[in-house]
């Protein structure tokens, strides 16, 4: 199996980062209606982001092992030994994509932050 590089990457990166702005940005407009009209509490928006970042990255990448900006660019998720990874690997995977760091770890692990700490890399299918 063959890693892919960079470009790829970042096609799979904006892919997966406009899908979950706009589900972030619909629930956001649903939330202010209920603090408008339902005297909710206020949620800042970057929660609600984040939020949706960890839960369609967890699932989408436990189930299949791929995101919809994956399938776009005919990628998966594999751990090593070029196995589907386990929930643990993709739970810590998730949460580390939360550090706003992540990316700028590139240079100097040859990789990113995710996939370095859950020891797993994504390859062309």
């Amino acid at each position: 199996m063959n890693q892919v590089g960079i470009g790829t990457r970042v096609i799979n990166f904006l892919t997966d980062t406009a899908i979950i702005s706009l589900i972030a940005f619909i629930l956001n407009k649903v939330w202010v209606f209920y603090v408008v009209y339902w005297n909710y509490s206020y949620i800042n928006p970057l929660w609600i982001f984040a939020a949706v970042l960890f839960i369609y990255y967890f699932i989408f990448e436990s189930i299949w092992a791929r995101t919809p900006g994956k399938w776009l660019s005919y990628t998966k998720v594999v751990d090593k030994k070029g196995l589907k990874p386990n929930f643990g690997k993709i739970f810590l995977r998730s949460i580390v994509r939360l550090t706003v760091i992540d990316c700028f770890f590139i240079p100097f692990l040859n990789q990113t932050l995710h996939d370095f700490v859950s020891k797993t890399e994504v390859v062309e299918v």
